[in-house]
């Protein structure tokens, strides 16, 4: 009878040992215990420690109530500018109600993956290039908003959205390379005219100065030699002033003009001067005593006075007959 009673005991032992192993359950600092009796979710929700449920009536899921980092995979779209490019980015999540999590969504994990992907084309479709190189931060709170509101009714909180990387095509890039390039190349101009334009107002300040010495300007002309003949160059370079070319250009049109002037003037003296001026003719070598002397020869300048007169012309009979 004892031996029965220590076997019943035993046994009954041996049940309730198995029994605790069956229903003992640990939730971790980080999970959160969901409990369904019969398909029926119980309330409250098991936190972190030991915890016992009925073992073939309750089944527990556990959530983790951890940050999840989850990276989108790489999608491609077209920007409001038409602009072929690849996008990627990674979302931080946590679950904030965990019997949400278990009953309202099958699989939390894929359900926000998809939703961060779609959402991804969204913004890509609905931005420019432009926008996606330089104003993340503002897609980024976009991303977060399409996100989190429909994530909040899984029990799902999206703590923050990042865009990793844009990629663009390699005519893109060429493309935005030479545009930087001309930028920088303007730039540059804009600069080298502006220092052009100062230097040019001080150069004009140095030569009103100069302007009142002279000799500052040959002096200047020294300096200038002084510093090219510093270097080993077998080539001095010695500077010409403009002044003294633009007075040699002066003179030499002035000489041009005088003698034009000379030439023009001699022209018209010999058009104005008779042919008999120069020489004696037949009919005066023929002509009689009486007959009045031929004009002197005029020197050049005195036109008017070598022109003969009429009256001291031989007649015409006398020449016919060669008589006076």
């Amino acid at each position: 009878m004892v031996g029965e009673l220590v076997a019943a005991g035993v046994g009954l032992v041996s049940a309730g040992v198995v029994y605790v192993m069956a229903a003992a359950r640990v939730v971790k600092q980080y999970e959160r215990g969901v409990v369904l009796r019969l398909g029926r979710l119980t309330a409250p929700v098991r936190g972190p420690g030991f915890t016992m449920i009925i073992p073939g009536v309750d089944r527990m899921r556990k959530v983790n109530m951890q940050i999840v980092t989850m990276p989108v995979p790489a999608q491609e779209g077209i920007t409001r500018d038409n602009v072929t490019v690849r996008v990627d980015a990674v979302v931080y999540f946590k679950v904030v109600d965990a019997a949400d999590a278990v009953v309202r969504v099958e699989d939390y994990r894929f359900a926000v993956s998809q939703m961060a992907q779609t959402s991804l084309r969204s913004i890509i479709g609905k931005s420019e290039l432009d926008d996606l190189l330089s104003s993340r931060e503002k897609l980024n709170q976009g991303l977060e908003l399409m996100m989190d509101s429909p994530a909040i009714g899984w029990g799902v909180s999206v703590d923050r959205v990042e865009i990793k990387d844009v990629s663009l095509p390699e005519t893109m890039k060429r493309s935005m390379a030479r545009q930087a390039e001309a930028t920088r190349d303007r730039r540059a101009r804009v600069i080298n005219a502006d220092a052009e334009l100062q230097a040019s107002k001080k150069l004009a300040e140095a030569a009103a100065a100069m302007s009142g010495q002279p000799a500052a300007l040959q002096l200047r002309l020294l300096q200038t030699v002084v510093a090219v003949a510093a270097e080993k160059n077998s080539t001095l370079v010695l500077p010409f002033p403009v002044e003294l070319l633009r007075f040699l250009e002066r003179s030499g049109l002035q000489a041009q003009a005088q003698t034009a002037q000379a030439q023009a003037e001699t022209e018209r003296a010999r058009a104005r001067r008779p042919s008999t001026a120069q020489r004696p003719s037949t009919a005066e070598r023929t002509a009689p005593a009486d007959a009045a002397p031929p004009a002197p020869p005029v020197p050049d300048g005195a036109v008017e006075d070598a022109l003969p007169v009429l009256e001291d012309l031989p007649r015409a009979e006398n020449l016919r007959s060669g008589s006076p």
